[in-house]
């Protein structure tokens, strides 16, 4: 299965999320409407934002799957990450509102007891979002989306998210009105939290950034293929969900083109079987020894 198929694979997990992200608001804002409850309801604002994040994932993988041209000669891979960042900058905006709403409404002491029916839709939110939450991880695993697995990660903070306006709900029928707007408040840190661990990653991949432990295990991949004498250079960087690497190794200087050649190939083979590596240029430079 080639790496567009698995963009197409991976839309699934993102249609699913976008359905569910949907469905859930619209039951949680009605019913925290009706319920008084300040934590269901920036809970259903949340999934709002999610419903808007995983449609910019959807378009993102779309926009992947196009082939490379003349100004893409690596293809639109990097449409991922794009889509990733501007979800970021949406969920970050709703989660300041939230958390500024549900601050004013503690100051203000508007409070009311909840309805026993909005604690009971937070939890079923929770468990239904902990089961996409693993659909999507193991499909993400699979296909190694790095989109796909930032969605995944998305619907965790968002089972937890749930979890969280449960019990501020069941807190407040105890009489700790209080609890209920404090919740509030946490799930629009959440928010924040999981839009800035969203820009983090894209923008780290946007400037070509690639984890130096991997690079290590990568180099030490490539020092036991036969044939390596000395592996001189070796940067990385990722491209959508693809790792791309340029490496500079040192072999036997007499040995023929051909022998050379065979050398990279059983590395591109090596790097591509233990790390998922899809592309690397290789430049060999001769070894001569003493």
């Amino acid at each position: 299965m080639n790496h567009a198929d698995n963009l197409r694979l991976a839309e699934k997990g993102a249609w699913l999320s976008i359905f569910t992200y949907l469905s859930l608001a619209i039951i949680k804002i009605i019913i925290a409407n009706w319920g008084n409850s300040l934590a269901l309801q920036a809970d259903g604002l949340n999934n709002t934002t999610d419903v808007i994040a995983s449609i910019a994932v959807l378009v993102g993988l779309r926009i992947s799957q196009k082939p490379a041209d003349e100004n893409h000669r690596y293809g639109h891979y990097r449409a991922e990450t794009i889509a990733s960042l501007f979800a970021a900058f949406i969920m970050m905006f709703i989660g300041i509102q939230v958390i500024y709403d549900t601050i004013r409404n503690i100051i203000y002491f508007e409070t009311a007891e909840p309805n026993i029916l909005t604690a009971w839709t937070a939890l079923g939110s929770a468990g239904v979002m902990l089961l996409v939450y693993l659909y999507n991880k193991r499909l993400s695993q699979k296909l190694n989306s790095q989109a796909l697995f930032a969605v995944a990660q998305d619907n965790r903070s968002d089972a937890l998210v749930s979890g969280g306006a449960f019990i501020g709900i069941i807190g407040a029928q105890f009489g700790l009105y209080w609890l209920d707007p404090l919740t509030g408040t946490i799930v629009g840190i959440i928010i924040c939290k999981t839009a800035f661990d969203i820009f983090r990653d894209a923008t780290l991949t946007l400037t070509d950034a690639f984890d130096e432990e991997e690079l290590s295990l990568i180099k030490e991949s490539v020092e036991e293929v036969s044939g390596v004498e000395e592996v001189v250079d070796l940067k990385g960087r990722v491209h959508g969900s693809q790792a791309l690497l340029e490496l500079t190794i040192l072999v036997d200087a007499e040995l023929t083109v051909e022998d050379s050649h065979r050398i990279t190939e059983w590395i591109e083979k090596e790097i591509g079987k233990k790390h998922g590596v899809t592309h690397a240029h290789i430049h060999i430079e001769p070894y001569f020894r003493s």
